[in-house]
């Protein structure tokens, strides 16, 4: 097979031309240090690195952009790397990530377990299961949250006079026992948070 054009694309891509027939666009970068030049024959396996080669470079140059805007877990940037990028690409990306310090899940736990409980005053289970979901194991969520020294009733009786203050209205009543519960809260603790309430002048 012969490289018979290599044309720039947008994005810092090429578009790599075969013999006379556009085969796919791969990262300018990765073409000019493989010396992939118009005029060189190349066979399937030398396709076949090239592409890894570009995928895994397009991936980590996501990957630093997905965490430049906040952090992140292994899980959460493996996942979104996937729609865009193989199994290897998106792990290898992940795991470059890693060495680099610029992802860690235990610190991601911590920082995230401090905005969902503290910011968002969901309850603790409901922040365990939200962890769980990023990809923090067990052990670690477990740690990060026993951390945090929170009270279940302090923090749905702050939450109601932040969101809710005319409380002793029933449908606004009813409205922030559905919060309270979506926030992963049971009726017990709700109902004896609205008993502790007292009327909040308006």
């Amino acid at each position: 097979m012969l490289i018979t054009a290599v044309e720039p694309r947008r994005k810092s891509m090429c578009a790599l031309f075969i013999d006379g027939e556009y085969v796919m666009n791969l990262d300018a970068q990765t073409l000019i240090e493989n010396r992939f030049d118009v005029g060189r024959e190349i066979d399937d396996e030398d396709l076949r690195e090239i592409i890894a080669l570009s995928n895994e470079r397009r991936a980590k140059e996501k990957a630093l952009w997905l965490i430049s805007y906040r952090s992140h877990s292994k899980k959460e940037l493996k996942d979104k790397l996937k729609r865009s990028y193989d199994e290897q690409s998106a792990q290898k990306a992940v795991d470059r990530m890693e060495e680099l310090g610029l992802i860690n899940d235990p610190d991601f736990a911590a920082q995230y377990a401090q905005k969902l409980v503290l910011g968002k005053k969901m309850s603790l289970r409901a922040a365990e299961y939200e962890l769980y979901r990023k990809g923090i194991d067990k052990a670690t969520a477990e740690l990060v949250l026993s951390e945090l020294d929170v009270d279940a009733q302090e923090q749905i009786i702050e939450f109601i006079n932040k969101k809710y203050r005319n409380i002793n209205d029933e449908k606004v009543r009813r409205r922030a026992v559905a919060a309270l519960q979506r926030l992963g809260y049971g009726w017990d603790d709700i109902r004896q948070a609205l008993e502790s309430i007292e009327p909040l002048p308006d």
